[in-house]
Formats: structure tokens, C-alpha cells, sequence
């Protein structure tokens, strides 16, 4: 069954329904969410993409995501994300959101921020392997593995905007 988006415009603002294929063909903008997750000692989870998936097998992330669905808001998407990919459960809480064009075709990037105090259980299907990482080793790993599109961009992003609420 084909993935629903909602198509949006430069102000985020819904101009219909269309499938998630579609829009990233016809490169119209849609909204994905993404979640930075924490530990308690302030790693971040970095996760290598299982091989079987259609877009970006085998790269790495530094955050975990998907499209947001037809009525669903950010936190709504990524609480739902983690769920399905990392067996996480909670809210993540959103941090901003920019118009990513990066990866497959633009779209609004909802960056959200997660605690993560519960074990990880990856879904094998989504996720190959899974580690943490502090910001240092992250930022070596950035420059040496290979990433998916989106993530150098949404990182650099993610650091500038904790630096600037510290």
C-alpha cells in the first residue's frame, strides 16, 4: 500500500494528499520527522540502515525518521518512528523544523530531541546495527562513514541549535 503525505508549501501550510512517491518524484514538499536520541550519559544513537530498505541501505543516521502521515503532526510521526524502528515509546519533544534539500527531494524536516532510558530493540527490517556515540565521535564518524544525505545538514543544524539555547 503506497505511503499518504500531506503535500505542503514553503510556509508549511497543506495543499493536498499525495502519495510519498509522488512527492518525492515530482519533488514537491512534504514533512518527514527526525529524533536526535540521547542517553543518560549524552550519546546519540547512530544506526546503519538494514540493506533491504528502498531508499539509502547500508548508510548510517544519526537520527531516526520517517514521512509524517495524512493528519499527523511532528511529534505524532517521530513518537510513532521510534516506536516502529527502535521500540522506544514517549513523546519526543520538537526542537524546529526547516525545509531540508537534501536527500531524495526537499521536504520540511521536523528535528526532535529524545531520552532515551529504556533499552533498544531495533526492528531488523529497518535496522542493521545500532551504537552510541558522543558529539565528538559522531562528528569523526560524519567525515568517515558513509551517512544518509540528510544527515550532515540536520546535525549541524541540531549542534547550532543546542549551542544556542545553552
Amino acid at each position: 500500500m503506497e505511503e499518504l503525505v500531506e503535500r505542503v508549501d514553503c510556509q508549511g501550510r497543506v495543499l493536498g494528499v499525495v502519495t510519498r512517491r509522488q512527492a518525492t518524484r515530482e519533488g514537491w514538499l512534504h514533512r518527514i520527522a527526525s529524533t536526535v536520541c540521547r542517553d543518560e550519559r549524552g550519546r546519540i544513537l547512530v544506526h546503519r540502515r538494514s540493506q533491504q530498505l528502498s531508499r539509502f541501505p547500508g548508510l548510517h543516521e544519526a537520527m531516526v525518521g520517517g514521512a509524517v502521515a495524512v493528519g499527523e503532526s511532528y511529534e505524532q510521526a517521530a513518537a510513532r518512528e521510534l516506536a516502529e524502528e527502535l521500540g522506544i515509546h514517549g513523546l519526543p519533544r520538537l526542537l524546529f523544523t526547516f525545509i531540508n534539500r537534501s536527500g531524495l527531494s526537499p521536504h520540511w524536516l521536523g528535528v526532535h530531541e529524545a531520552a532515551v532510558r529504556d533499552v533498544v530493540t531495533p526492528d531488523r527490517d529497518e535496522v542493521a546495527r545500532h551504537g552510541w556515540l558522543t558529539e565528538s565521535e559522531l562528528r569523526s564518524a560524519l567525515l568517515e562513514w558513509r551517512f544518509t544525505p540528510d544527515s550532515h545538514e540536520a546535525f549541524s543544524r541540531y549542534l547550532a541549535f543546542r549551542t544556542a539555547r545553552s
